[in-house]
């Protein structure tokens, strides 16, 4: 008899045991399973931070402009979570950055993240969009999925860039157990692979610069000709897919058909300049890959930067991505500064990512008290304001899943919530619109994203209050009107409320019976999550 009252008691005591869990994480989120012991290490940073720093103030003097003031740090946490994470930051993780006080916070977290595995899985993707595109190619020769992976194991691997480039443009085997070789592979259509495809992708992933109209004719505004095209094409001449994947042929050649003659003339592979840094031995996609990653390369170095920094800041420095012009005589600008500090510390894409998120400008607000447009124009042209830059479709899905969630949404979550969240970014990146490969372009928000975000099934299930959703938790696990509001604003935009922003919506608590308490918070997560600024990056 006591056995059956133990076992009836048990719901009702597991129901009481997970409301102080939640009463406990609507005020102070518990460590999560995934943080490191310790505090990160923190490189050092200092020397290379104020070159750039330095550099930006004697151009805000020489064009007499007063930048915008420095940003909070939580709204800086945000920009960086949505950076390389691709969501913000949970009211779990706020919760520790608040409790955090020791020197160099921002560094440190900085260095959380990037050792955070979501980092791997999500900057990987951002680089496979430059490197291979999005479309998934033809599945029994390309492989897009073990691309992806071998991308995120060299990020988590701290594998040095050069190395990963060098491997991509002259690795030899199939394309399922050499992940690498998917570069090529994805060039490959119609039985045949094309090297022309290959030649101007190269360029354009790792010099920076678009040179495909050279492929029928002179560049039209640069120096690029028809020649320095097929050139650098033969050098993929002798690859060639065969049993064993993909291999080098010595004895193959590539052959161009003469527009005049109508008949196949040999192209030798040659390089637009500096020969001399091609070496004596080795293939010749070898080579190749050997000539763009030479120390001496500074295309190299300077397309690397403004890629990295268009993925933290939303835009290129110089726009576009891919539309870098000679590298430029005199003294170093932006871009060389942070390629000589990427060579000088082996090619290390965190470090990179790190002398960038630790710079003034990346910690500059968004907003900047002129009311003159002309002077806010030219502010923006020399990033002394931060720029607004709306979210990307995964970024808007990732912070939106993350808002459902008072805990960390990561690997470690249940295999359920993880599974769900799979489907539903796959579903609502097709919908709200991808731009694929040219995601760094300059988006424009379209009326069907808008009523997607305000009607669609996700932001429906989202502001739902019900037990296992935040706005329900903190509906009825919040100590009071204040907490319920504040605690709402650190869940969806990762700040507090103004004093205007927060009479207001306790006011409508207020106003309203106990009962009407979870459809308050359903329309206040509503109006936050449609809110311009939950869709922006600031």
């Amino acid at each position: 008899m006591n056995i059956i009252k133990r076992i009836r008691l048990l719901p009702l005591a597991v129901i009481l045991g997970v409301i102080v869990l939640v009463l406990g994480a609507s005020r102070t989120a518990p460590r999560h399973s995934s943080d490191p012991p310790g505090l990160e290490v923190v490189p050092e940073l200092d020397d290379a931070v104020s070159k750039i720093d330095n550099l930006f103030e004697q151009d805000w003097t020489k064009n007499k402009l007063q930048p915008a003031q420095l940003a909070s740090d939580l709204l800086v946490l945000r920009r960086l979570s949505l950076a390389l994470l691709g969501t913000i930051p949970s009211l779990e993780e706020v919760r520790q950055f608040e409790a955090d006080l020791e020197p160099l916070k921002l560094e440190r977290w900085t260095q959380r993240m990037l050792d955070d595995s979501r980092f791997g899985y999500y900057f990987s993707e951002r680089l496979a969009r430059s490197l291979v595109g999005t479309e998934q190619g033809q599945f029994l020769i390309f492989r897009r999925d073990r691309f992806s992976n071998w991308l995120k194991d060299c990020l988590n691997k701290r594998t040095p860039y050069d190395e990963m480039v060098r491997q991509m443009i002259s690795e030899t085997g199939l394309w399922t157990s050499v992940p690498a070789t998917n570069f090529v592979a994805v060039a490959f259509a119609n039985e045949a692979l094309d090297q022309n495809k290959l030649a101007g992708r190269t360029v354009r992933a790792f010099l920076g610069q678009r040179i495909d109209c050279a492929q029928c004719h002179d560049h039209p505004f640069d120096h690029w000709k028809q020649g320095d095209f097929q050139g650098l094409a033969a050098f993929y001449g002798q690859v060639k897919n065969s049993l064993v994947g993909w291999q080098d042929f010595p004895d193959l050649e590539f052959q161009v058909e003469n527009r005049k003659t109508k008949e196949l003339e040999t192209i030798a592979p040659a390089v637009p300049f500096h020969p001399e840094w091609l070496p004596a031995e080795g293939t010749r996609r070898e080579k190749l890959a050997a000539w763009i990653t030479n120390p001496d390369n500074r295309r190299f170095e300077r397309a690397t930067a403004n890629r990295v920094w268009a993925l933290m800041f939303g835009k290129p420095f110089l726009d576009p991505v891919d539309g870098l012009s000679d590298p430029p005589e005199g003294a170093p600008d932006l871009l060389d500064l942070l390629g000589a500090d990427f060579r000088l510390h082996r090619y290390d894409l965190r470090r990179m990512i790190q002398v960038i998120a630790a710079s003034k400008a990346y910690r500059l607000d968004s907003v900047h008290p002129s009311e003159d447009d002309a002077q806010v124009d030219e502010l923006k042209s020399h990033w002394a304001v931060f720029p607004l830059i709306r979210l990307r479709p995964e970024q808007m899905i990732g912070a939106a899943l993350q808002a459902v969630s008072l805990s960390t949404t990561d690997q470690n979550s249940h295999l359920a919530i993880r599974t769900i969240r799979l489907f539903q970014e796959n579903d609502f990146v097709k919908e709200y619109g991808d731009l694929g490969e040219n995601e760094l372009t300059e988006q424009v928000g379209t009326i069907p994203q808008a009523l997607l975000r305000m009607n669609g099934e996700l932001v429906r299930g989202l502001v739902k209050s019900d037990f296992f959703k935040s706005s329900g938790r903190i509906a009825n696990m919040a100590p009071d009107n204040e907490s319920r509001v504040e605690t709402a604003f650190l869940v969806v935009l990762s700040r507090r409320p103004t004093v205007v922003e927060q009479q207001y919506f306790v006011s409508q608590f207020e106003q309203s019976d106990v009962s009407q308490r979870e459809v308050i918070m359903e329309d206040l997560f509503w109006s936050l999550c449609n809110s311009p600024e939950f869709s922006w990056n600031h």
